[in-house]
């Protein structure tokens, strides 16, 4: 029988064939899943980048890599709160606070027995609500705007945009607000799969607010922990984890961004990722000790800041070929990649050609790197509130061709420091 026949068909089959079925025994793991096949249990024993349990407790803990983690931030109405254009996120912002603080003002002489859920006007061109913005909007609390408010946050992989960072108008900020509390903070931060991904694993480091789904419901581990009025900076890598590396590798030397920078190399490890795809799906990464500490270390550290510097990279040497009969234009609309991969027709004046192969094989996702520029510079119209979402910049007119051929040369570089760590035994 077809394995992708319909219900009906399969309980047909089990009804005619049932006594002629080869049936197979299964038994629950330790943790009580059933379905087992593809996890290798040697993957439990290793060490945990971080749990629940230690995340939670007040006091030093023991057996993780990282004290604390959390999801990256979810803002629930990303068209309002997101733009690549400064003056426009502002004006979104302060019409849809204008909307939201008119409730406000509207409920507190409306009494108490209002049921919400009537009470709100749905008008998706005002304001998009949510369950939490009903909840501050039953205790009355105004949203203000303030430009301090307007970060730099990374949406998707290589894709910084502006974001209005704000408790009310923000769904969900922790654990953002001890990660990047305020401008000035500095930090690392490594963003892996959520539990559960559709996608295949990926790991990116980024230096500005997350984005929930940067890598797909992304869990995002710091380096640094602070108060949420930007004092009291702690070192996330727990003491335990660096006695622990230190003792097994021998190794005084060895230091928090060492190990930060070690579990950046092994989770870009091709065979790790292969072989416990089905393991990574289900829980948080957990990391093997390989017999070559330093080796993942390095890579790691050379993978980091490809990744967090790409703007800074050189541009690959790709080709801009302009149509003669056209006056050149840098304005993107929506590119498209050719068939054969190896052009990108970026508008009607201009193709860019010369794309390398290799370039689609650094992938974040089912996405290659490239393939997230393409699709996220673009100017985008959201249906809902009518906003446009306009990437290109006026004050620099060449940045997303010049972004392009950065994002090719990180690609690239990447897969050439991935292929020296598939080299590396676990």
């Amino acid at each position: 029988l077809d394995e992708k026949a319909r219900k009906e068909e399969k309980f047909h089959y089990l009804t005619q064939n049932i006594s002629e079925i080869q049936w197979k025994t299964i038994q629950a793991d330790k943790k009580h899943t059933w379905l087992t096949e593809g996890l290798h249990p040697e993957f439990e024993g290793f060490l945990p980048l971080g749990t629940k349990q230690t995340k939670a407790a007040k006091t030093e803990v023991e057996g993780v890599i990282f004290k604390t983690y959390g999801i990256g931030v979810c803002t629930s109405r990303d068209a309002w709160v997101y733009n690549f254009n400064r003056v426009a996120l502002q004006e979104n912002v302060e019409k849809t606070i204008d909307s939201y603080n008119f409730h406000v003002s509207k409920l507190k002489t409306a009494g108490k027995e209002v049921n919400l859920d009537d009470f709100v006007e749905y008008d998706d061109s005002k304001l998009t609500w949510s369950r939490n913005l009903k909840r501050h909007l039953k205790s009355g609390r105004l949203a203000q705007f303030s430009d301090e408010k307007i970060r730099k946050s990374m949406y998707r992989p290589f894709i910084k945009t502006h974001l209005f960072f704000d408790r009310i108008m923000n769904n969900d900020v922790f654990p953002a607000t001890i990660i990047f509390p305020r401008l000035e903070n500095e930090n690392k931060v490594m963003c892996v799969s959520g539990v559960g991904s559709s996608k295949p694993f990926q790991t990116l480091i980024v230096n500005v607010i997350p984005d929930v789904h940067l890598t797909g419901d992304a869990q995002c581990f710091p380096f640094y922990t602070y108060n949420e009025d930007g004092s009291n900076r702690q070192e996330n890598i727990t003491n335990w984890a660096l006695h622990h590396y230190q003792t097994h590798y021998k190794d005084p030397k060895i230091t928090k961004w060492d190990i930060f920078y070690y579990v950046y190399g092994l989770l870009h490890h091709p065979i790790y990722r292969e072989k416990y795809t089905a393991n990574l799906k289900r829980e948080l990464p957990r990391l093997p000790l390989s017999p070559d500490f330093w080796a993942f270390s390095t890579s790691g550290k050379k993978l980091a800041d490809l990744h967090l510097n790409y703007e800074e990279q050189a541009e690959y040497p790709l080709k801009l070929m302009d149509q003669p009969d056209m006056p050149l234009d840098w304005r993107v609309e929506k590119m498209k990649l050719s068939r054969d991969k190896q052009q990108i027709v970026y508008n009607e004046s201009l193709t860019i050609g010369g794309i390398p192969p290799e370039a689609f094989d650094y992938k974040l996702g089912n996405r290659s790197a490239l393939h997230w520029i393409i699709d996220q510079y673009r100017i985008k119209t959201d249906k809902r509130s009518g906003i446009i979402n306009d990437p290109n910049r006026l004050e620099d007119e060449e940045y997303i061709v010049k972004l392009i051929g950065k994002v090719v040369t990180v690609s690239v570089e990447s897969v050439a420091v991935i292929l020296t760590l598939g080299e590396l035994s676990l």
